[in-house]
């Protein structure tokens, strides 16, 4: 079995307590099957409890109102780890912040966004990313009975390209995401045709300095499109509405930045606003152009080479891109309404809501999927590539 896993990997350690929030809430946490088996094997006076907070039917731990699991005490720390210990947490609990991708023979380890220390170190990190891969044998490895081979080798070689594009920093940021939309544009494009073998003559052209020149008058003249780049930003904001709620207080954050910068702007004041947002951003210390290189890279290498199961290669690099948009949105309305002013803490905090409403929820992922595919025409005139 291969393993990979982010160069920063080894950075993580749970702080507990100290977090700012916690994983243990907001969510739905399902026990695997061995967890359950030794739950009802709990004897003394720690088995009532059990008993009770675990909805044995639902395989889930029991939520109170505020949708907090039933074992999470006022100080967010787990009175199951503090009674039974470490190895009585089922795997969810065990696993997170680490997000594991699975291929034939391949296992893919990322960690979280949605977990504020992984955020706070991909935040703080200025060198790009790089991703480590390791054999080991004798791991249990699953029978992929259809598992599309080629397909797969063609999609890691694309995300091979679309990372070293998203981690050029010769090029504007604009630019690169311009090249990936057209990488997984044109290689959607082949695939749905079933034709697997120009993938590679997609690759060579984006990585052109013409194609790149191409991309950069395409987007200077889109900045003169004021009421069109208004009203994009407008209505793909609206868009996360639609998504399953996980925590109340995600829609005061929704709603503040769209009434900061839908409401009271003029396409022109947001024109003008935005540039002057990115001009103060990359002044930081950490720039925001270097952040938003690493949450491209993060989304691109989590999901990207999910499409060998569902050919949705365009839609996966579209949630990479609009995630990387959304979360700028919601920066620049912090910004505004701190008197322009953001500090790393805003950037860790946004970065990690924003993560936990959509991949804390499967249903969120698939919707926002099927949401790339159906404003397929949508992105095509904005990028118009």
């Amino acid at each position: 079995m291969l393993y990979s896993i982010p160069d920063y990997y080894k950075e993580f350690q749970c702080i507990a307590g100290d977090c700012e929030d916690t994983c243990c809430a907001g969510w739905q946490i399902v026990a695997d099957e061995a967890s359950l088996s030794k739950y009802r094997q709990v004897k003394g006076p720690f088995r009532k409890r059990m008993m009770k907070s675990v909805d044995w039917r639902q395989k889930t731990f029991r939520q109170d109102e505020e949708k907090r699991c039933a074992f999470l005490n006022e100080n967010n720390l787990c009175d199951m780890y503090t009674a039974l210990g470490r190895d009585s947490l089922c795997r969810t609990c065990r696993l997170y912040p680490r997000h594991i991708e699975e291929f034939e023979d391949v296992r893919e380890i990322t960690l979280s966004v949605s977990c504020p220390e992984v955020a706070r170190i991909l935040m703080n990190r200025k060198e790009p990313a790089k991703f480590i891969s390791k054999e080991e044998y004798g791991e249990e490895e699953y029978d992929y009975e259809e598992f599309d081979l080629f397909l797969y080798s063609q999609l890691v070689d694309a995300r091979d390209v679309l990372l070293k594009i998203a981690q050029n920093r010769d090029l504007p940021l604009d630019v690169r995401i311009g090249l990936i939309y057209g990488v997984a544009h044109d290689m959607q494009i082949r695939v749905d045709r079933e034709e697997l073998f120009s993938c590679a003559q997609v690759l060579e052209k984006y990585q052109k300095e013409s194609a790149a020149a191409f991309v950069e008058k395409v987007i200077e003249n889109r900045k003169q499109r004021m009421n069109s780049n208004y009203d994009f930003a407008r209505r793909t904001f609206s868009q996360l509405y639609k998504l399953e709620l996980l925590k109340e207080d995600w829609y005061v954050l929704l709603t503040e930045t769209e009434l900061t910068l839908y409401a009271r702007e003029t396409p022109e004041q947001y024109q003008e606003m935005s540039k002057e947002f990115l001009q103060w951003s990359n002044q930081r210390e950490i720039p925001w152009e270097i952040q938003k290189e690493q949450l491209l890279v993060y989304f691109l290498y989590t999901y990207f080479c999910g499409a060998v199961y569902d050919g949705r290669i365009l839609a996966k690099a579209m949630m990479a891109i609009i995630s990387v948009f959304l979360l700028e949105e919601m920066m620049k309305a912090r910004w505004l309404r701190n008197d322009r002013d953001l500090d790393m803490e805003d950037v860790i905090e946004i970065v990690y809501r924003y993560s936990r409403e959509l991949e804390h929820s499967d249903l969120n992922l698939k919707r926002m999927e099927m949401w790339m595919d159906k404003w397929t025409r949508q992105w095509k005139n904005y990028f118009r590539l």
